[in-house]
């Protein structure tokens, strides 16, 4: 149990009163033997006892009749999980709140979703326990915005459900640099999530910085945890995984690829899958093995002439209605050009090749050998990838290729003969090192990025490879491949939006066999070339996510929910147009599988803060938080009643009615 007003259980000493005027009272008379009245009292020895009860439950009832005034206006609440120790309401209360697609599941039997559940709890707590201020932070907008009531989250447009996943560290960075700008007084903040592991990203070395952060405060940061962890077993999620527009002379069509992973296994069940595309609907069954349902190159056919739409594919409502469609968009793809500079053209030839042979067989993709002098005359609208073998580009150099990444586009960077101190997105080249004997690659990323697995799950020959030579890598990157000894082959570099990759060696054949095994070589190249692709095509599918400064353009709606807010267009599914460009926004990959948060990972993020958690379930209606103050109340006055009525004087049997005492 917990109170709101802790300060006034310093008043419940003074349930003693009652004991210590009864032994000040004893003091006020002497005992004094007297022998003629030993047997008075021997013969009223029996009715003594039972006196003595008498007097001493008097006495307990007046004690616990003041414990209970106390306890009362100390305001108590019935569930204690708050864990309070301070007096007072706060003077600032933060609400960081997970609007990701996860939080749209409601569970087993429930008519409300874990967010909406949670949104409902924390305006009845808030309201409860009461605060000078209240300031919401969600994972769409990062943006503080104050709330007059606890009430008002109820009706906010930014705490409604959202298809992009959380950034709970970004949260907490929010939430930071608020109470550092605002430097409030004592301050509560109450985080709603269903802790799911790619949202809370517990690996982060941003958590460390987070703690010394909070923790250099003077004055006191509390965190409460709202918690909806419950998995949805049965729940079907459905991601479309390709999309391709074939035409002939007569007709054109689409091939649509698709998976529907279901939590737990669904053995030899059937699902129906639905298709819509510019209204025309069509329907097909997909059959489960285990968990795992797919279904390839599924055939719609296209008005003659459409060269680019949109469509939408859907399965039954189940739990977790967030994920029961996915949208696309089509249209006819752009010609994929590469741009190559290099001291050593022979270096890099077997580069230039693999870009310009396009996976379909046609001869629509171009590489282009230039030097750093023509850079700023190439048409950068046109260009999907850059393959970079010199020094590290500096000055207006590094402007274009920087403006080129953070429009979309990829950049594969290979070292040059003499390595410099230059770096390009935190990371540089060092020294060449030259092995006894080839190395060969011990470890690589077979789950995604440039070397992950084929369409047929197939692995690339990555560990077939030989290094004969290789340039160290050093900076804050992202190991795709690593030699034997540990030594960083392939680097992802962090960015925004485009792609940057440092690759440690190169293919001629003095430095290793990446031209001799051209299967890992052509996926490589083909795969960053896709990736830089994205941002020329006329339709691109995007990952819903939180929204930023580049987010002011003016997106028009064309498919999707129709109470979403335009300001938030890139976080909510759907289709939308930009400018020329067809966008289809769904949630990420990462919603359709997800992985809870083991509490000890919880706590350790935590420690060294006045952390505490309480978990909650979706369609929960009971309160987290109740006043019990009425209880007490009740209480007293019972505990008053029964020591008045052992007060009362006792009838003497013996007197008849109307006779006189003797």
């Amino acid at each position: 149990m917990s109170f709101l007003q802790p300060w006034l259980l310093a008043a419940l000493p003074l349930a003693a009163l009652p004991v210590i005027i009864h032994l000040i009272n004893q003091r006020r008379f002497q005992n004094i033997e007297w022998g003629a009245m030993r047997f008075l009292l021997e013969a009223n020895r029996m009715s003594r006892g039972y006196a003595r009860i008498r007097q001493w439950l008097i006495l307990l009832f007046r004690v616990l009749a003041i414990a209970a005034l106390v306890f009362a206006i100390t305001r108590p609440l019935a569930r204690g999980w708050l864990g309070r120790t301070g007096g007072g309401s706060a003077e600032l209360t933060l609400i960081l709140l997970d609007r990701s697609a996860s939080m749209s599941s409601q569970g087993a039997a429930a008519e409300s979703t874990k967010l909406a559940t949670g949104v409902r709890q924390l305006a009845g707590t808030l309201e409860t326990i009461g605060s000078n201020r209240w300031v919401l932070i969600d994972c769409v907008t990062l943006e503080p915005q104050a709330l007059g009531s606890p009430r008002e989250l109820l009706r906010s447009p930014h705490a409604g459900p959202s298809s992009a996943s959380a950034d709970v560290p970004a949260l907490m960075q929010a939430a930071h640099d608020y109470i550092r700008d605002n430097r409030p007084g004592q301050t509560e903040v109450w985080i709603c999530s269903d802790l799911q592991a790619h949202d809370w990203n517990a690996a982060s070395g941003q958590w460390q910085t987070l703690r010394d952060a909070f923790g250099k405060f003077d004055q006191g940061v509390r965190f409460h945890l709202l918690a909806y962890p419950d998995a949805t077993p049965g729940n079907a999620a459905l991601r479309v995984t390709g999309v391709e527009r074939v035409a002939d002379e007569d007709a054109a069509a689409l091939l649509v690829s698709l998976a529907i992973h279901r939590e737990g296994d669904a053995g030899d069940a059937t699902i129906p899958v639905r298709f819509e595309i510019d209204g025309a609907r069509s329907e097909t069954t997909v059959d489960f093995v285990g968990e795992e349902a797919e279904l390839s190159n599924y055939r719609i056919a296209l008005p003659a002439g459409r060269e680019e739409g949109w469509g939408r594919v859907s399965i039954p409502a189940d739990a977790d209605p967030a994920d029961n469609e996915f949208y696309f968009v089509f249209a006819e793809p752009p010609r994929r050009r590469t741009v190559v500079v290099a001291d050593d053209s022979a270096a890099v030839n077997a580069l230039r090749l693999a870009a310009t042979i396009s996976p379909d067989g046609s001869a629509d993709d171009a590489a282009t050998e230039v030097t750093r002098e023509q850079l700023a005359a190439q048409p950068w609208e046109q260009i999907a990838l850059v393959v970079w073998q010199t020094a590290l580009p500096e000055g207006d150099e590094r402007k274009l290729l920087t403006e080129f990444v953070d429009r979309g586009g990829s950049v594969l960077f290979l070292p040059p003969a003499t390595p410099d101190a230059t770096a390009f997105a935190g990371v540089r080249w060092q020294a060449w090192q030259t092995p006894a004997e080839p190395a060969t690659i011990d470890s690589w990323r077979g789950d995604q990025d440039l070397l992950a697995r084929a369409a047929s799950g197939a692995a690339l020959p990555v560990g077939e490879l030989a290094i004969r030579r290789h340039c160290t890598i050093e900076g804050d990157a992202t190991p795709l491949a690593s030699l034997a000894g540990g030594a960083v082959l392939l680097a992802r570099a962090p960015t925004d939006r485009g792609h940057v990759y440092f690759l440690g060696t190169s293919p001629a054949r003095v430095d290793s066999s990446l031209a001799g095994n051209g299967i890992v070589l052509y996926a490589m190249v083909q795969r960053a070339l896709a990736a830089g692709a994205e941002q020329l095509a006329a339709a691109q599918q995007l990952d819903a996510r939180a929204l930023g400064e580049e987010d002011q353009a003016a997106w028009e709606r064309i498919a999707g929910a129709g109470d979403a807010l335009s300001t938030e267009y890139p976080a909510q599914a759907g289709v939308y147009r930009a400018d020329k460009q067809l966008l289809a926004v769904n949630r990420s990959a990462g919603e359709d599988r997800p992985a809870g948060l083991d509490n000890e990972r919880l706590q350790g993020l935590f420690a060294g803060l006045d952390f505490d958690r309480v978990d909650d379930r979706a369609g929960n209606v009971a309160s987290l938080t109740r006043e019990i103050s009425r209880v007490f109340l009740v209480g007293m006055v019972a505990a008053l009643v029964l020591e008045a009525a052992l007060s009362l004087p006792k009838i003497r049997s013996g007197v008849a009615a109307g006779e006189a005492p003797r």
